[in-house]
């Protein structure tokens, strides 16, 4: 097959996953709309009652507890339902380029990742009342657009582990529990001190420590978290195309 073949095999299967999740409100809306919900709630509605940075502080958190939906139900229940559908084994079967499956679901969790930062930087600049450089807005967009693949990589996994009825539920056992102790909702000092220590093993601890560097809040080098992504990333793909080779 010529490249060109082969760049438009990845481009269409990238353009069917779009178009099959923009097809399916249920997982769009409460995607977009959840983030944005909370932190109207939180640095708007109740704004008056927290700290004068605290509508700055919450958009980083909201971005970075927005970001991990699509990477884990966008993966990891798609996955589960369409390894109980056949609809992976037919893709196998298929004459198509081995990653374009996995990449047209990273391209989707991306777009909607974008839309999700985007969202939320408008109400905090239009309605919260936050002030940010263009630097800013950049460095938080890139953050969020690439923070959601440690999510994909824990879907994957997560959609090789599950049944198709049940994905949902395990994945939300799994995702708002690390919201709450990544301090993503809370400060984590109000944590017993022993889940303010295990934070670090979460990659929303980390995805958090970028958004909020971006935002100008001093966090130290941002470089152990950027590894410390990477390499949750690549164990987690790793560990779940061992399991989908083994498993199918």
């Amino acid at each position: 097959m010529s490249r060109r073949r082969v760049a438009g095999a990845y481009l269409q299967e990238i353009r069917a996953e779009c178009l099959r999740y923009l097809r399916s409100p249920g997982f769009v809306l409460p995607t977009l709309l959840f983030p944005a919900t909370f932190y109207l709630l939180f640095a708007v509605l109740l704004g008056h009652a927290q700290p004068a940075d605290a509508a700055r502080f919450l958009l980083g958190s909201y971005v970075s507890f927005g970001v991990m939906a699509p990477g884990l139900f966008g993966f990891g229940m798609s996955l589960a339902l369409e390894r109980d559908n056949g609809l992976l084994t037919l893709k196998r079967a298929m004459p198509m380029p081995p990653l374009a499956y996995l990449l047209g679901k990273m391209v989707m969790a991306m777009m909607m990742a974008l839309a999700i930062v985007m969202i939320l930087q408008l109400l905090a600049t239009a309605v919260a009342g936050v002030t940010l450089s263009v630097q800013q807005l950049l460095r938080l967009t890139l953050v969020a657009s690439f923070g959601t693949l440690p999510f994909c990589a824990l879907g994957l996994l997560l959609g090789t582990l599950s049944k198709g009825n049940g994905a949902a539920a395990v994945i939300n056992l799994i995702y708002l529990p690390m919201a709450v102790l990544s301090g993503l909702w809370f400060p984590l000092k109000v944590l017993p001190p022993l889940l303010q220590d295990m934070a670090v093993i979460w990659p929303s601890y980390h995805l958090n420590a970028l958004a909020q560097d971006a935002l100008g809040f001093a966090v130290g080098s941002a470089w152990p978290h950027v590894l410390w992504l990477a390499a949750f990333s690549l164990v987690f793909i790793t560990w779940a195309g061992w399991r989908l080779r083994r498993h199918g």
